[in-house]
């Protein structure tokens, strides 16, 4: 596993051991950030159930400016901070805790964040919680607009086109693993993509956040 493009390109980095964390594969994550970047100019992103940080970390390589990492896994914290160490990447862009996805996003309301890009990758089973963390973003005001959610689930679940604000513009497929890509405010603009393969359409690029 490694970082893929930008800044820290080809850089390695540490799995969390165990069987409990399901990293996003260098394949997988290679064509989702040519669909939403594939690079940024600035920003500020949230990597939702962490794991290794391999998201969050991709992101920072490719422009963005800061990102917050949460887990409820403290092995899964632990690699998220080596990996930052290892990539030389200060507190002030990486901001790592350990909290239960609810409580955190509760938390960084508290302090007025707002998020451009969120990575939402939780453990395939609870597939409530993609309703339940994507509204509760919106109640909480946690969405730059335009922002971008982007979920990641297994392909035979089927997640709806739209949570409150939240269109989804893009649908992707890699084998067992379903990339839902979501925008704000994407339907009332007109400017929301066609979902398609990725396979057969990454050269749709976008030009970064706005």
């Amino acid at each position: 596993m490694r970082v893929i493009s930008g800044e820290f390109r080809g850089r390695r980095l540490a799995a969390v051991p165990g069987q409990n964390t399901r990293p996003t594969t260098d394949k997988v994550k290679e064509s989702m950030f040519n669909i939403i970047g594939p690079y940024f100019e600035g920003g500020t992103a949230l990597d939702l159930f962490a794991g290794t940080g391999g998201l969050g970390l991709e992101a920072l390589s490719r422009g963005i400016e800061k990102a917050v990492f949460i887990d409820s896994d403290h092995r899964a914290i632990s690699v998220v901070r080596e990996n930052a160490r290892t990539l030389g990447i200060s507190q002030a862009r990486a901001e790592i805790f350990k909290n239960d996805a609810r409580r955190a996003l509760d938390a960084l309301a508290a302090r007025g964040m707002k998020f451009d890009l969120v990575f939402l990758d939780p453990p395939y089973k609870l597939t409530g919680l993609y309703e339940e963390l994507i509204l509760k973003m919106q109640e909480l005001d946690l969405l730059e607009p335009r922002a971008y959610v982007i979920a990641e689930h297994a392909a035979d679940v089927k997640l709806p086109d739209a949570y409150g604000k939240l269109s989804r513009w893009r649908l992707a497929e890699y084998g067992e693993i379903g990339i839902s890509f979501y925008e704000l405010e994407a339907a009332e603009t007109g400017e929301a993509g066609a979902e398609g393969d990725a396979e057969t359409d990454e050269d749709r690029h976008l030009s970064g956040l706005v």
